[in-house]
């Protein structure tokens, strides 16, 4: 058997073989998760005018401290009625706009207003709670850049710098297809020997959180005319993500086939725990995973290598892993040949975030990963880590 490829170098391999989808034009509403495929521009200045930050006054700086008369009163979404001049005030509301003449707003809470007149006891500060016309951003801008994912505060500030359309990279499509006699669609009966087949939604949820179109096909028997024309099916997609099938068994038939359709095979075997007879190729631009069947295993295999691809594929800066750091609430031992992701609680503590490991980390123990929200890097070596070390995690979307 081949020396097992490290974590790193199976990520660049996977990574190396991308190649980014095309672009499409989809409404701002609809385009929550999607990666931005080119810059996208502010329409106007954002603020579009100088506004005001509070419900006060607009006055001239220079005119305080006074006593002046109010000769309007600015609501927000209308214009001013007309510049202000020297020795006068304007109310205004949040949001409205600030008259031309006018330098400064002061907060109807720090004046004495009598109806038409206010009186003013401090000097107001010049630019004082005025947003400035184009202070957050100026039109032809860039607001959101090519390789960003779209949340909420995203399409927020695109919508407000008057987008109602983005440039997105095309959502993948992917197929995935569980494997063995053995399983069988939860709700059924179960007869001896049969288990509930799980890996196929549990690998849809974490596709369709990627950004992915998921067609999730039907389970297939361990013999050669099932699995050859369910393969070819999904080789029509642009990725291909099989679960079981894929170790050295005799009934272990998906990587034999997918290479007499034509896949070539980047590699087999990663130095991870759980996980390690991960199978990738490429036919074509379709990029082809074959999974462990064992549930766990799946879904490490899902959250380290098929989601960075996912998003590569949609032009993400930074596809991941993405890993972040906390602490391990309890010793763990390290695996001598192999990386392990462990399986963990997360806690919010006040020096950081503390990472329980859950009970039973075996890979077929998906009950028991159902407790767990984080994956917790345990780099291969000697002895144990030991509570309160620094570690690297992968929050479970």
């Amino acid at each position: 058997m081949a020396e097992l490829l490290s974590l790193e170098e199976a990520q660049k391999r996977i990574l190396d073989r991308v190649t980014p989808l095309t672009p499409e034009v989809v409404l701002l509403a609809e385009a929550a998760g999607r990666v931005v495929f080119e810059d996208a521009l502010a329409v106007v200045d954002l603020p579009p005018f100088a506004s005001s930050a509070m419900d006060g006054f607009a006055v001239r700086s220079e005119d305080t401290p006074g006593r002046l008369p109010v000769v309007a009163r600015i609501a927000a979404g209308v214009p001013a009625p007309r510049a202000l001049e020297q020795g006068e005030a304007m109310a205004i509301a949040t949001g409205g706009v600030v008259p031309a003449g006018a330098d400064s707003v002061i907060p109807i809470e720090y004046v004495v207003d009598n109806d038409n007149e206010v009186e003013i006891p401090n000097t107001v500060v010049h630019g004082d709670n005025v947003r400035p016309r184009g202070g957050d951003v100026a039109a032809g801008d860039v607001v959101v850049p090519s390789g960003a994912r779209l949340g909420a505060a995203q399409i927020g500030a695109l919508a407000a710098a008057g987008l109602d359309h983005v440039v997105v990279a095309r959502r993948p499509t992917i197929s995935m297809l569980a494997t063995g006699t053995e399983l069988r669609r939860p709700g059924e009966l179960l007869e001896p020997g049969q288990i509930y087949e799980a890996n196929g939604v549990l690998l849809a949820t974490a596709f369709t959180t990627a950004g992915a179109d998921v067609e999730v096909l039907p389970v297939v028997t361990d013999d050669e005319a099932s699995h050859r024309q369910a393969l070819e099916r999904g080789l029509a997609a642009d990725v291909l993500v099989t679960s079981g099938g894929v170790s050295v068994g005799p009934h272990d038939l998906v990587r034999r086939i997918l290479g007499e359709l034509g896949v070539e095979e980047v590699f087999w075997g990663v130095a991870v725990k759980p996980g390690k007879p991960l199978a990738f190729g490429v036919r074509g631009s379709t990029l082809v995973f074959g999974l462990p069947g064992n549930p766990v295993s799946s879904l490490v295999g899902a959250e380290v290598f098929v989601r960075p691809a996912l998003l590569a594929l949609q032009g993400a800066t930074v596809p991941g892993p993405v890993f972040f750091e906390g602490r391990l609430a309890a010793s763990v031992r390290r695996n001598g040949q192999r990386d392990e992701f462990v399986r963990a609680r997360s806690v919010a503590s006040e020096s950081g975030v503390l990472l329980d490991p859950v009970r039973g980390q075996e890979s077929h123990m998906i009950a028991r990963a159902a407790a767990a929200d984080a994956l917790v890097l345990v780099p291969r070596g000697e002895g144990e880590l030991v509570a309160g070390e620094s570690v690297r995690y992968l929050p479970l979307a």
